[in-house]
């Protein structure tokens, strides 16, 4: 992609020189706007690089604090699940002992 511009030399220039000289003139001016150019979109991407740095870095810390939150939930419900599985299992086993002593008593 090229970048064209026009340069307007001032008319005091334009006077004292020829054209070879206004030509060079010219591209001068152009070789500066274009490193100042390219100056600045270095150092806009810097700072949006950093920017996006950080910005990923809290985004991970909000992912891993939540994470453990989950990770403390799950736990904190397996164990209920488990003390419940025992509780109905062990009504299971008292039913099935008052049946079979039911059974096996007459």
């Amino acid at each position: 992609m090229s970048i064209t511009s026009v340069i307007a030399l001032p008319d005091a220039l334009i006077k004292n020189t020829n054209k070879e000289e206004q030509k060079e003139l010219a591209e001068f001016f152009d070789k500066i706007a274009k490193s100042s150019s390219e100056a600045s979109i270095l150092t806009v991407e810097d700072k949006f690089e950093r920017r996006l740095t950080e910005e990923i870095s809290k985004l991970d810390n909000k992912i891993d604090k939540r994470i453990n939150e989950l990770d403390k939930s799950i736990s904190e419900n397996k164990a209920d699940i488990i003390k419940w599985m025992f509780i109905f299992w062990a009504g299971q086993i008292g039913i099935l002992v008052a049946v079979l002593d039911l059974f096996f008593k007459r």
